[in-house]
């Protein structure tokens, strides 16, 4: 076996990479630019554009991965909703220059998807419910999982990996997420606005890596649902994180998302139903609650 992680800066990306290292597994990690991850050696981290066709795939032809687990991807919903050129180029155009890279050697090709294919009327949701994007990013999802769901040439050896609000600690991180902004904010007192109309079950990205590598390990094709274990409101989230610290005066305001103005359209209430993550990769994973003393110590180690 051996992994080509994309998108290996990003946070997810990283974790795999932890997961590689502690499990002797082969991989070679890329990104865009600089190898921004210490803990990455140099000599398994190649710097690669997505969008250069003919250097994906050479690079694949070189290391001759048994899988490539696709991590890279433009995820700011309202960017992409401004610019759905460039979110097309990254989310959709990237995949499929990829997966007919893993296609040419026979390879594993992972996508990482998001609960945003639904529209959100009817969560929880299993892996064979029919999608209904409501924002480009999320057209650019279903796009993308389009690619491999309706190849022409029938070729079976792919996954998806659909998640929720990933969340985590990692080095050089471009964006915060929302479970390290309240561990951050609520001890200080800050007053956080929050809706309390949408519902989504975020994800330690620890567990998602442990999926997403176990989907290769253990042979398994098709859709795969994997998230945190619990939907909650978004306020009810940040809740959680300020009972984990032992908080008693959270100074929390609950908003309603039509006051936001966001660019881009959310649904509602997602969350998945795991139960063939259980069964078949044996994904059990931790709420919010447990996963923040174990925050609290990376926290010390990637400052």
């Amino acid at each position: 076996m051996k992994i080509l992680i994309t998108g290996s800066n990003g946070l997810l990306g990283q974790k795999i990479v932890k997961r590689c290292l502690k499990h002797a597994i082969p991989f070679v990690a890329t990104s865009k630019g600089a190898n921004r991850n210490p803990e990455c050696p140099n000599d398994h981290y190649i710097s690669l554009d997505l969008l250069q066709t003919d250097e994906v795939h050479q690079l694949v032809l070189d290391q001759k991965p048994t899988a490539i687990i696709h991590t890279a991807a433009l995820t700011n919903v309202d960017y992409c909703e401004d610019h759905p050129e460039e979110c097309h180029q990254v989310n959709v155009i990237s995949t499929k220059v990829l997966y007919e890279a893993a296609k040419s050697i026979q390879a594993h090709f992972e996508l990482v998807s998001t609960d945003f294919v639904f529209d959100g009327e009817n969560g929880p949701y299993k892996e064979e419910d029919t999608v209904n994007p409501l924002s480009v990013y999320a057209h650019s999802k279903v796009d993308a999982e389009h690619l491999l769901l309706t190849d022409p040439e029938n070729y079976k050896n792919w996954s998806i990996a659909r998640t929720i609000i990933v969340y985590g600690t990692g080095f050089g991180l471009s964006r915060s997420n929302m479970i390290l902004w309240a561990m951050e904010a609520l001890p200080k007192g800050e007053l956080m606005k929050l809706v309390d109309d949408q519902f989504r079950a975020p994800t330690w990205a620890d567990d998602l890596a442990y999926g997403c590598v176990e989907i290769v390990k253990r042979n398994q094709t098709g859709i795969f649902h994997l998230s945190g274990p619990k939907p909650r409101a978004i306020n009810q989230i940040v809740e959680e994180v300020g009972k984990a610290l032992q908080l008693t005066d959270l100074k929390i305001e609950t908003i309603s998302s039509t006051t936001l103005n966001q660019a881009a359209k959310r649904p509602p209430r997602t969350g998945f139903d795991l139960s063939k993550a259980e069964k078949l990769l044996d994904y059990h994973p931790m709420d919010i609650q447990e996963t923040i003393p174990l925050l609290q110590k990376e926290l010390i180690h990637y400052r």
